[in-house]
């Protein structure tokens, strides 16, 4: 998962589906301002290549990221190098400092495999905020959104790279498995790979009960970046 390969076309397949990193972190930052107008400082946990994070710089004066995958983290830190991106596991990391503001967003939260890892997660990022400070969370889908045997494919071209993915979604016990493969070609030749990823299914009540236990008051907003939603909570 979130293996070099993977890194290196990442931007590339997300774009061709139409995704808008700079447009989603601004529409992030007016949720979060509309909560908290003077904020000034942000954490991105599993901050990825930084795309998201190179926007929210634009907006708050100091920003941080945390990203568990080597060859995503390093690719955060050519793209931003005045920021510090830290190397940390979302369930227990310690940054010494609290923010205005932490986000986690683009579903990785689902990544982790079980309800009290969920809770762990959020549970760390609310005692990195400060009373008042916003957290927000982007899920992976609710278990009545699961569509068994779902099928996606895509075709990207740019600067003379040409990428293919394909996906297929199976039902692993309370978690979606996605069967991910990859067709590369550029000068160099043509290369395949394939990922698994396994997202935990968690219902919208135990999401809002992990931030209650965490001190924060929250709420889901449907939709959100990428139709899944977003819980924001406010730490007491």
């Amino acid at each position: 998962m979130f293996s070099a390969e993977l890194a290196e076309v990442y931007e590339i397949i997300y774009r061709s589906r139409g995704k808008d990193w700079a447009a989603e972190a601004k529409d992030v930052a007016r949720e979060i301002r509309s909560r908290k107008p003077d904020a000034a400082s942000l954490l991105d946990v599993a901050c990825g290549t930084g795309a998201h994070l190179r926007t929210f710089g634009e907006v708050f004066r100091h920003t941080e990221g945390l990203e568990i995958a080597e060859p995503m983290r390093e690719l955060a830190a050519q793209r931003l190098p005045d920021v510090k991106v830290h190397t940390g596991d979302m369930r227990a990391f310690d940054l010494g400092r609290t923010f205005d503001t932490v986000v986690c967003l683009f579903c990785a939260i689902g990544y982790l495999g079980e309800v009290e890892d969920m809770r762990s997660a959020v549970a760390t990022m609310a005692r990195h905020l400060v009373p008042g400070g916003v957290l927000v969370v982007e899920p992976w889908w609710f278990p009545e959104d699961f569509i068994e045997g779902y099928v996606a494919g895509d075709l990207a071209q740019e600067n003379g790279v040409t990428v293919t993915r394909v996906s297929h979604s199976t039902l692993q016990g309370r978690a979606t498995r996605m069967e991910v493969r990859f067709v590369v070609g550029d000068r160099s030749g043509i290369r395949e790979f394939t990922e698994i990823d396994v997202l935990s299914l968690w219902t919208e009540e135990e999401y809002l009960n992990a931030f209650h236990a965490a001190g924060c008051t929250a709420e889901f907003l449907p939709g959100g970046p990428t139709g899944r939603g977003l819980f924001i909570g406010t730490r007491s």
